[in-house]
């Protein structure tokens, strides 16, 4: 294996909180070492249709406190394809990736674990989902919050997900029954930031 000097970094799947700090230690780490760092928009997706940037610091400026991710997501059922994960592959030859950071949970992960096998290529996981159902973690990336915490906090997850921002804010409101609606709201975010 030779030397890594470039990294790329994605996030795959839906969003957690805490993917924006992951992104940023991972960018900020990276360049301080010596590395190149590129950002691969919209996970496996970005992947394979070539939405891959180079990352420098100013890119992961004052990010921690959004919400979402800033590379966004996406589900990619290209990518469970071996033409898929080929196409991949090539664009990551293309970009001069060395090794491959995935922010994400159990199938962003295991993507990563069947692209490294099949393509001998170094991908390090890193386990990003609220849920926290990942074997072999005791805690994961955005444990504990849920997206509807982002709605009246300057950080909606409509950012990372455009499409689900009225279906959120819509289950939100129907949700209310006697509490006013700005409750469920706002009580959310304040009990994730505990």
């Amino acid at each position: 294996m030779s030397e890594i000097k470039c990294i790329g970094i994605l996030t795959s799947g839906g969003d957690a909180p805490g993917m924006n700090a992951a992104i940023r230690a991972v960018t900020r780490s990276a360049i301080f070492s010596g590395m190149t760092v590129k950002g691969i928009y919209r996970g496996y997706k970005g992947l394979i249709s070539d939405e891959i940037v180079d990352f420098k610091t100013q890119n992961v400026s004052n990010i921690i406190q959004m919400g979402g991710t800033i590379l966004k997501t996406a589900r990619c059922p290209e990518f469970a394809t071996k033409e898929g994960r080929q196409l991949a592959y090539d664009n990551i030859r293309r970009h001069g990736i060395d090794a491959l950071v995935v922010i994400g949970g159990d199938g962003s992960l295991t993507g990563a674990r069947i692209f490294a096998n099949e393509f001998n290529f170094p991908c390090i996981g890193l386990p990003g989902t609220i849920d926290n159902d990942l074997y072999g973690t005791d805690s994961t990336i955005g444990r504990g919050c849920h997206h509807p915490r982002d709605l009246d906090r300057g950080r909606p997850a409509g950012r990372t997900h455009p499409e689900w921002f009225p279906k959120i804010q819509k289950l939100i409101d129907s949700t209310g029954g006697r509490k006013p609606r700005h409750w469920w709201r706002n009580g959310a975010g304040r009990a994730c930031q505990k």
